[in-house]
């Protein structure tokens, strides 16, 4: 079962993680996250989720603004005919829906079921980060180090490539 919002700042705040957490309205498009970004410090991102020809699972962590070719980022990440993932396989493996992708989801992973975590080398370079909380309704901002701990406290290991 998906981890809830208040569930996943629980476990922020177990693993000693400080985050800011700020509401809005649902937003789906990186577009429509613009409009609430004022007063939020830190970077914000898109979050892709691809599958390969061989059926291996890639959530994709950049910037927000920074253009993304799907071939480019294959290449680089060593995925052949890389494509997004079907709306029904992200409910299934990560527990989101299009719109509310996040790699705070990599909580939702269960057992047995491998997801290629790959962070934006660019993004990581920033101090502070934001993605959504599990949610649309939300964003969370962290420190770029919090997010690798997290990552590895939920057994995550991300790969950090410059995309």
């Amino acid at each position: 079962m998906s981890k809830t919002q208040e569930e996943l700042l629980t476990l922020l705040t177990e693993i000693g993680i400080e985050y800011t957490n700020h509401e809005h309205p649902a937003v789906y498009t990186v577009e429509e996250a613009a409009k609430y970004h004022e007063g939020i410090e830190g970077a914000h991102s898109k979050n892709l989720f691809f599958k390969d020809k061989k059926k291996n699972l890639f959530l994709v962590v950049t910037l927000d603004d920074k253009p993304i070719k799907i071939k480019d980022v294959a290449k680089t990440i060593g995925a052949k005919n890389m494509s997004f993932g079907k709306p029904e396989l992200l409910m299934d493996v990560l527990g989101m829906i299009p719109g509310a992708v996040t790699p705070f989801a990599a909580v939702n992973i269960s057992d047995g079921q491998e997801v290629k975590i790959v962070l934006d080398e660019e993004m990581m370079e920033k101090d502070l980060l934001n993605f959504h909380p599990l949610v649309n309704t939300a964003t969370t901002t962290i420190a770029s180090k919090d997010l690798v701990k997290f990552l590895e406290h939920i057994g995550q290991t991300p790969e950090i490539i410059r995309l």
